[in-house]
């Protein structure tokens, strides 16, 4: 093979796998779907709820930048793991007008429901244009409740036993953490959803010592193998998606999230994740 042919066959190539790995990111992974399940200690855990499962979905992003029949694929396949406990931690729509408010009134028909409670917080994206629009956020809670999640916009709400605190979001309009520390009973079972993992590394938390669940990074969507994701939408570039032990004696962990802000994902498929509780 003389030398012209040789670049002329390496250059093909190259595009070829380019192109496969273009449409692999475009079309495969951002719908392949993983169940993540983890085991998850919880200080004070009543025996009665040793071996239940508590199911974290994320970041919903319903809109106009994917096909959000998917979502709907989703939570139905959820659903026949029949969880115990269910949380939404966030970021429901990609907000740009009232048809995203529409299209998840019809997502979350479907919604995946815990046995014992279903919660949900919102994220920065459920606040409408610039983090700022309550009307927004106020139309996305109605619909939420409408369909029998209970939404806590700093709230504390307790099923079976489980206390389950939502902190409102860290970029919206309703941010006031200090409130819902203050309801937190460090002798009872805590879990603390967050949308936003900054939050963690605030001067807030007092004497919480428990589970946080969080969202929004999605890990990034797209990352080459055994490096970080090149794009995080936070402050603390360590928190990509995972478990995370914070100081005390705090466990976070970020979800990658079910939906995407652009129908693109690379070596970070989707997820849903599944808890098993267990006293710590």
């Amino acid at each position: 093979m003389n030398r012209r042919k040789f670049i002329k066959n390496g250059t093909l190539g190259a595009l070829s796998i380019s192109a496969i790995t273009g449409l692999y990111a475009w079309q495969v992974e951002p719908f392949w779907l993983e169940f993540v399940r983890l085991k998850m200690p919880i200080k004070h855990l009543p025996d009665h709820l040793v071996g239940k499962t508590l199911m974290q979905i994320s970041d919903l992003h319903v809109g106009t930048r994917f096909d959000w029949q998917y979502l709907i694929e989703s939570l139905l396949e959820a659903q026949k793991l029949k969880p115990d406990f269910v949380v939404y931690t966030g970021d429901f729509v990609s907000y740009e007008n009232s048809q995203q408010i529409e299209d998840l009134e019809q997502v979350m028909k479907h919604a995946t429901q815990g046995k014992y409670g279903t919660a949900a917080i919102l994220g920065n994206h459920d606040y409408g244009k610039n983090w700022a629009e309550d009307d927004v956020a106020n139309s996305i809670s109605d619909t939420l409740k409408r369909h029998s999640i209970d939404v806590l916009r700093n709230e504390k709400i307790t099923f079976n036993g489980l206390n389950i605190l939502g902190m409102d979001d860290y970029w919206g309009t309703n941010f006031h953490p200090k409130n819902l520390i203050s309801k937190v009973d460090t002798t009872s079972a805590n879990i603390l959803l967050c949308h936003n993992p900054d939050v963690c590394d605030l001067d807030i938390w007092a004497d919480y010592d428990s589970l946080i669940l969080s969202g929004h990074t999605h890990g990034g969507q797209c990352k080459s193998p055994f490096l970080p994701p090149p794009v995080l939408p936070v402050k603390n570039k360590d928190y990509s998606s995972g478990l995370f032990k914070l100081s005390n004696n705090r466990t976070l962990y970020i979800n990658r999230a079910l939906g995407h802000l652009w129908q693109i994902r690379f070596n970070v498929r989707p997820e849903i994740t599944i808890f098993q509780l267990e006293q710590a």
